[in-house]
């Protein structure tokens, strides 16, 4: 999912779907952090299982928009009861559509589409990718963002766990190439999308939650439109995939942000990002003991790989 998008809302771009106003302070939940933290967690890892029930029922651009549509309305209620209003200006408003191409509807269909051909496990995995395109991208595109040794060993270290995943050495035998290439696709869409954000909405006026609820309700009008132009709005009711595609909007996409929101504010971006390594835990569980996946040896050796390649990428100079 795009847990790497909401964990720097708060904060800085180097991931993050919005940046604004300082965060304000706030009162103390009254739910330990630790227990919302393990939440988001089972939320985010339970996605990619959601996405697979949704497909089931539902083309790929019809589990995408319900998506969008149920996070859509959570922020939306979420601004009604904080009193927050919708950014003004067609500058900004263009901004944040590119970002809702780049953030939301492009990689949560991608992620949908390559599920159809590949488990729910691999799609996961390929998700805790997106640091390591990150870096990547950052040696070109960031100039302020120099790469240490230790970086430049985590992305390679990343890499060849991509391939470990993969099973390389096998030439690649079991696996579906477009739904993997797509997979991997949506993870590089989200730092392509982060320095987007980060060279043209950085320092605006507007509240997190305000261009946050903004991006959203675009990027469900664009997957309203594309979804009607490919096949139009579903024809019936399938239950179970239309309540899978529920929860994963309202809580994936819309509660998810608001949980991620409140404790990058409580204890900080660094402890709230810790939760990127236990996703791809998750998703892989979960889609072993619930939907009865295989799994060969090489997937969660791999998976440790790229989660061990990923943390070292995030390492700054000094630290």
């Amino acid at each position: 999912m795009c847990y790497e998008v909401m964990c720097w809302i708060v904060v800085g771009m180097t991931t993050a779907t919005v940046t604004a106003a300082p965060v304000q302070a706030s009162p103390r939940p009254a739910l330990d952090w630790r227990l919302r933290f393990g939440v988001l967690s089972l939320i985010w890892g339970f996605s990619f299982l959601l996405i697979k029930v949704g497909t089931d029922g539902y083309t790929p651009f019809q589990v995408t928009f319900g998506r969008l549509l149920c996070g859509t309305l959570v922020l939306a209620a979420a601004m009604v009861v904080k009193r927050a209003r919708l950014p003004r200006g067609v500058r900004t408003w263009g901004h944040l559509a590119v970002a809702a191409f780049l953030l939301n509807a492009l990689p949560f269909s991608l992620f949908a589409y390559a599920e159809l051909t590949i488990p729910s496990t691999l799609a996961g995995i390929c998700n805790a990718t997106s640091p390591l395109w990150g870096m990547l991208l950052s040696l070109v595109a960031l100039s302020e963002d120099r790469p240490t040794r230790v970086r430049v060993a985590g992305l390679g270290l990343g890499f060849l766990g991509v391939l470990t995943v993969l099973g390389a050495w096998q030439g690649f035998s079991g696996m579906d190439f477009t739904g993997t290439a797509m997979a991997l696709l949506a993870s590089l869409s989200y730092p392509i999308g982060w320095i987007y954000v980060r060279r043209t909405l950085a320092g605006v006026e507007y509240s997190h939650i305000s261009l946050t609820g903004a991006q959203l309700l675009v990027a469900t009008v664009q997957l309203a439109v594309v979804t009607w132009l490919f096949g139009g709005m579903p024809t019936h009711v399938v239950a179970l995939p239309l309540l899978a595609v529920a929860a994963l909007g309202a809580l994936g996409t819309g509660v998810a942000f608001l949980l991620q929101y409140g404790l990058v504010a409580e204890v900080g971006p660094t402890t709230a990002q810790m939760v990127t390594y236990f996703i791809p835990v998750i998703a892989t569980g979960a889609g072993v003991m619930v939907l009865g996946e295989s799994l060969r040896w090489s997937t969660p050796v791999g998976a440790v790989i790229v989660l061990a390649g990923a943390a070292l990428t995030q390492v700054r100079r000094g630290a």
